[in-house]
């Protein structure tokens, strides 16, 4: 339910003043863009529901657990009339060229979100602020906040509010601020006045699709995540297809080619937030040090981090299928083989044996 106090707003906003007020609120909290949209979701729920009915979300089934929850955001919180979306820069300043350290297998590739704290409780408290100090300025009124933490539409929300397109990667798109931030949202039972959706700028360009390394986004605007490297390497739980570990290459949490290679990221800014600074030199840390953690060293130096989730098995998981995709050498061949007997887990074994075959067999 809503976050309600029992009182109306003094007065209730429909104004063009006040999505003014609104861009001012949010960026004293850090927040590079606002918008609000109504709940109206129903050409995004259909292309949700042929979505999951192709089995393009693969094991996470979550995306179907709640029903119409996700499209229909009234279902989920009852009440809310309105939803306000936000936008955050994340760019982590001073980190390691993500392009150069494609180029050098040595070195692990971790998406650029994941290089600082998890943004997730950073996010959720400035929401709260937003919507408190919103209470100031127009009186009590009912309230939830979100990001990324539950069954919610962001993306969709966010090209209503007029925060950017759809890009054909199927990201957020901005003209001034390409496509690396977070999103949030505050649903209000509030009836507030809406700002305008921005047209797309995609064009003829196909540079996205091209580029990924799986072929994922099979189509403009329809990734099957599947084939994804940020779900093979997140969100999947199992054995990475083993047609498909030789394009992982580096890359051991997330990807992030299809956003570096984006024209319009050549306009993103770096985030001034210190949660979202490198942290551990995971910008540029070598693999065979990685792979020698422990899960003690794991769950330690990655506290607050959002590569914590995945826990140590998929960790290592990962790590085994980018050392396998290095260039053959004695020392990484050794470590495979060292541990190897100290590894229990089945899972993490058939990826170590895997990478230890394309050693020898180079």
């Amino acid at each position: 339910m809503l976050a309600y106090t029992g009182r109306m707003p003094n007065t209730i906003p429909n104004s063009t003043d006040f999505p003014r007020t609104l861009q001012t609120l949010g960026k004293s909290l850090g927040f590079n863009a606002v918008g609000i949209s109504n709940i109206d979701l129903s050409s995004a729920e259909q292309c949700l529901l042929d979505w999951l009915a192709q089995g393009y979300h693969g094991d996470m089934e979550w995306m179907q657990r709640h029903g119409s929850k996700r499209s229909r955001p009234a279902e989920l919180v009852p009440g809310t009339l309105s939803i306000i979306s936000v936008r955050m820069d994340y760019f982590p300043p001073d980190s390691t060229d993500a392009a150069m350290l494609l180029n050098h297998p040595e070195r692990a590739y971790i998406s650029r979100y994941a290089l600082g704290r998890d943004y997730h409780k950073l996010i959720r408290q400035r929401l709260e602020k937003f919507a408190q100090a919103l209470q100031t300025e127009i009186g009590p009124f009912g309230y939830r906040v979100f990001t990324d933490s539950a069954p919610v539409l962001e993306k969709p929300l966010a090209v209503k509010a007029g925060l950017g397109w759809m890009g054909k990667h199927t990201n957020i798109l901005s003209r001034d601020a390409g496509s690396w931030f977070f999103l949030g949202e505050i649903y209000t039972d509030l009836p507030l006045p809406e700002t305008a959706p921005v047209s797309g700028h995609c064009g003829q360009c196909t540079a996205c699709i091209d580029v990924c390394p799986t072929q994922a986004i099979i189509a403009p605007y329809v990734l099957d995540a599947r084939r994804c490297i940020s779900y093979l390497t997140i969100e999947h739980q199992g054995s990475i297809p083993e047609a498909l570990r030789p394009l992982l290459g580096n890359r051991i949490y997330g990807c992030d080619d299809c956003q570096l290679i984006c024209p319009w990221n050549r306009f993103a800014q770096t985030s001034p937030e210190a949660d979202f600074a490198v942290r551990n030199g995971l910008d540029c840390a070598r693999l065979s040090e990685l792979f020698q953690w422990t899960e003690a060293e794991f769950l330690g130096r990655l506290e607050g981090s959002a590569i914590r989730r995945i826990g140590y098995e998929r960790w290592l998981r990962n790590i085994a299928v980018a050392l396998g995709n290095m260039p053959p050498h004695p020392s990484t061949l050794h470590l495979l083989q060292a541990r190897r007997t100290e590894i229990s887990s089945p899972m993490v074994l058939e990826h170590v044996d895997w990478a230890i075959h394309r050693h020898i067999s180079k």
